[in-house]
């Protein structure tokens, strides 16, 4: 819940903040690039190309850590990606801070794209190794269709329906606060916020233990 919240906080950033780009959800740069692709005003193809590059570089890093640090503890590799992306994330806060976009331009734009699409893979990568049904931590839609799909009223018996219903609310809940963070004092301090969830959250939740629904065999 707590990494689904910093999904919000960044999103939060990198929409209202880094001209209309998405560095947690890549589903909305391939769209927007296919706008960009033809013309359409506002929608600038560099920002989006470099998201999906940066996301992309960095789950190949985080996978590669997960396939040589999982065996070895799960904790301990856990807390590794989890590092990284608050790292990355801290990174780009402070950079945020010093060079704000709305005084240095495009350049500036670029970098804390490049640095929290990069955070956001690394966290997509290791979400899809953990394989916990429902909580890929940055998109909803797979959750959302499952809300309705194995409901009541489609015949089903609604299973996991808090577990994804605070998926959803956890998301909103971080968007929110970002967009409020964003418009009182900018950039900085909802990415520093999500670092500090993202590692808070890892340090004292993670454990060598898999849930029994995660889809995971125990060590």
């Amino acid at each position: 819940m707590l990494l689904s919240a910093a999904t919000g906080l960044v999103d939060a950033t990198s929409v209202l903040g880094l001209d209309k780009v998405f560095t947690a959800n890549m589903t909305g740069n391939v769209v927007f690039l296919g706008f960009a692709a033809v013309g359409t005003a506002g929608f600038h193809w560099p920002y989006y190309v470099l998201a999906l590059l940066a996301f992309g570089l960095g789950a190949a890093l985080s996978g590669r850590l997960g396939k040589r640090c999982a065996p070895r503890g799960r904790r301990q590799w856990l807390i590794m990606a989890a590092s990284g992306e608050a790292g990355l994330l801290w990174v780009a806060a402070g950079f945020a801070a010093l060079r704000p976009p709305t005084e240095h331009g495009e350049w500036s734009i670029c970098v804390l794209i490049a640095l929290t699409a990069a955070a956001m893979g690394s966290r997509n990568a290791t979400a899809r190794q953990l394989k916990v049904a429902d909580l890929t931590t940055t998109v909803l839609t797979l959750t959302i269709t499952g809300i309705a799909a194995d409901s009541h009223l489609a015949g089903g018996d609604g299973p996991n329906f808090w577990r994804r219903m605070r998926a959803v609310l956890a998301m909103l809940a971080g968007a929110a606060v970002g967009a409020c963070l964003v418009r009182l004092w900018g950039l900085a301090p909802p990415l520093a916020l999500a670092g500090v969830c993202v590692l808070a959250a890892t340090l004292v939740l993670a454990t060598d233990e898999v849930p029994t629904d995660s889809g995971l065999a125990h060590p």
